[in-house]
This record gives structure tokens, sequence and C-alpha cells, in this order.
């Protein structure tokens, strides 16, 4: 008989979407993305000792539990996010729910650890979401002797999203004069009542949905231009290696070092319009200037590309609000991972362009939805439409 992920003996692949019987081990979900693989990792309090299981097996979930939890780095990039680490019940178990990262292109070397870990023994099916549970599943299938069970990446961020506003009651947040860095604050948001709501997934490109209940949402819209976008550009224009650095550079920059603004075109504010003087009329388009070009500094590049990508994003989702009737716009992704600055300008863009009829929401899990709804759907399976290559 096949095992599933929970450790259930009694599961055959014809029976996963069936409510498994669980048992206590390494319960985790996977959201394989174009960048970045986000893994949500449940720890139970106590681990029961199963007199059915071999030794071997045993030893097995010693030594998983206390590498995944006992770490905060993998190897040369996974890290673990403590910040997000939160206490939780899943099935009749307490436990701690962990958020673990690594670049996608580093999944090779997740698969080598898995072996080593001898993660097989426990488990042949895993819940996984995203593009790479397809692009990845022979390798885990002949390397690992184990399947991915695929499950819709937008029905898993969605099931995510509102699992952890069930459980987090400081999960949702937003800002108030969020341009003015002495008058800015952070306020939690009641998402009690959240429907109708606009979900902005803001990952290496760009998904819109409209959410109308706990199960009810569509794809109205999307974007290329998203957060891999921003560290490509910034990778190509400035050198950094990584998300981290592009977000450091952006926050030392000044945009309009790079982009010319409404005042460069009109001498100041544009008020038949109501176009403010210090709003950008082009991004990049002081650059088309030799001196210019050459005073640029790298960090100066890197806000361009930061003012760029998040403006882009927050004209789209403004867009389709409107169209949808919409009020409440949560964004979510990797692209908001610690970076505040995206988030304030997000704010202001909403509120401005909108003239406060318009308030925009984020969540403290940011990017790691998908894998959440991946592990709930491991605990209490709902799809069954996904599960095919």
């Amino acid at each position: 008989m096949a095992k599933s992920v929970c450790g259930s003996s009694d599961l055959t692949d014809d029976h996963l979407n069936e409510h498994p019987v669980i048992t206590p081990f390494t319960w985790f979900g996977l959201d394989v993305g174009g960048s970045l693989t986000k893994l949500v990792y449940f720890e139970p309090e106590n681990i029961p000792d199963d007199d059915d299981q071999s030794s071997e097996i045993k030893k097995a979930i010693r030594i998983i539990h206390k590498y995944l939890s006992g770490n905060t780095a993998y190897g040369d990039s996974g890290v673990r996010d403590t910040h997000l680490e939160i206490k939780t019940q899943l099935g009749e178990y307490t436990g701690s729910m962990h958020f673990i990262r690594f670049p996608t292109a580093a999944m090779p070397a997740f698969i080598e650890l898995a072996k080593s870990k001898n993660f097989p023994l426990l488990a042949t099916t895993i819940c996984a979401t995203g593009g790479g549970a397809h692009k990845f599943s022979n390798e885990y299938e002949t390397q690992l002797k184990m399947k991915l069970r695929k499950i819709d990446e937008l029905s898993s961020l969605i099931r995510g999203i509102h699992y952890m506003e069930s459980i987090n009651h400081n999960e949702s947040f937003y800002f108030t004069s969020p341009t003015i860095k002495e008058k800015c604050q952070k306020l939690n948001y009641n998402f009690v009542h959240p429907y109708p709501y606009l979900c902005v997934n803001m990952g290496s490109g760009v998904s819109i949905l409209a959410v109308t209940g706990p199960k009810t949402f569509t794809r109205i819209g999307g974007t290329s231009i998203g957060g891999a976008t921003f560290l490509g550009l910034c990778c190509a224009l400035t050198g950094c290696n990584s998300f981290e650095e592009a977000l450091e550079l952006a926050s030392q920059g000044d945009n309009a070092k790079c982009d010319k603004l409404v005042s460069d075109i009109y001498g100041g504010d544009y008020k038949k319009f109501g176009l403010p003087g210090h709003l950008v009329a082009s991004s990049f388009g002081h650059m088309m200037d030799p001196e210019k070009s050459k005073a640029a500094s790298k960090a100066d590049l890197a806000r361009s590309c930061l003012a760029m990508v998040t403006y882009n994003i927050s004209s789209l989702a403004r867009l389709n609000a409107e169209k949808q009737g919409i009020e409440n716009v949560v964004f979510v992704g990797n692209f908001l991972r610690k970076n505040t600055l995206s988030m304030r300008l997000i704010a202001h863009a909403m509120d401005y362009w909108s003239n406060g009829s318009m308030k925009a929401i984020f969540l403290e899990h940011e990017g790691y939805f998908g894998a959440i709804g991946s592990l709930l759907e491991l605990i209490n399976p709902q799809y069954d439409d996904t599960s095919e290559s």
C-alpha cells in the first residue's frame, strides 16, 4: 500500500481525495514557484510512539523533525522564517507551523537532502502546488520514488489565506499616511467579513483574483511584470545577486534620478488633470540623457525598478477593482517579503488614485499561502480535479 505524506499506511493513490487517517510525523505542503519554493511544515508538540513502526522509520522521523525545526538555514540558500512561526491545531494534534523557503533553482539539492534524510521511507505522496509541481514531477518519481499530488495553485492560495485569517487575528494589516515616514502607521485590519475582495498575488508574475466566497473566485487578470521582473532588472543593471540585496539598494536610492516626472515635463503640477509634479511620467525616462544616466547610482536604478514594478501592479489592481466594484484589495506574494517600501507605495497609490475609496490590505505570511493550502489539502482533501499531470 502507498503511504501518503501524513504517514497513513492504508491509503492508495485512488484514495487521495478521501479524508486520510492522520498519524503524526512530518506533515508539510509545497508551493514550487517560478523563482522561490515555499515549504510549510507542521511539527506536533508530542509524537506518540507507534509500536507498529519499525526502528528505522522511528529514527527517520526523529532525524527529520530535528533537522527541520532545529535549524534556521539549510544548505547554501534555504531559510526558515522564524518570525512567522505560529501555534495551531491540525486534526487532533497541536503544534507549530514552520515556514521555509529556498530558490527553486536549488530543487536538485532539496531532492538530494530528502534522500539523505530517508524521507522516501516515510511517504510516497506529497501535496504540492505551483508550476514546479508539474515541472519537477518526474524528478520526484524517478529519484525519490515519491508522487507529487498537484493542487491547483489559486485554490491553494485562497484556502491558505482564509485558514491563516481564521487562526491569526493579527494576520491582516494596512498603512495610514504611508508616504510620510514620521506619521506612517501599520494597523490591524478586521477581515471577519471580507467578501468580496480582490486578491493580487505578486510572485514572479502577478495574478489578480476576484474572491466572492471561501471557495468561489475568478482569475480576472494578471501581468508578467512581477517580482522576477524587479530582481531580473536589478541583477542586469546593478550586478546584485539576491532579492535582499536588490531591496537594500532600492531603499537607499532615489528613482527621480532615473525616472522622468510630471514636473520634468510641465515644470510643476499638471493641474488640469490633477497630476502632481512628483508623479512618475516615464520610468527610466532620464536614462536617455547621457549625463543623467552617468550620474544615476546603482541604488537609484534599483529604486526605479522597484517603483516601476510596484506602480504598474497597483494600477492594474485599481482598474480591476473598479471594474468589479470592489473596495478591498489584498496584496500577497513573495515580492512583498521584507518589502515594506513596496507595501507603502502600493498603499499610497491605491488610496490616491481611488480618492480614498479603496484600501490596500496586506498579510503577514506574504507568499506562503499556497504552501499552507497544500498542507491543508493533505489533512482535509477538498479538490479532485488537479491530481493528474
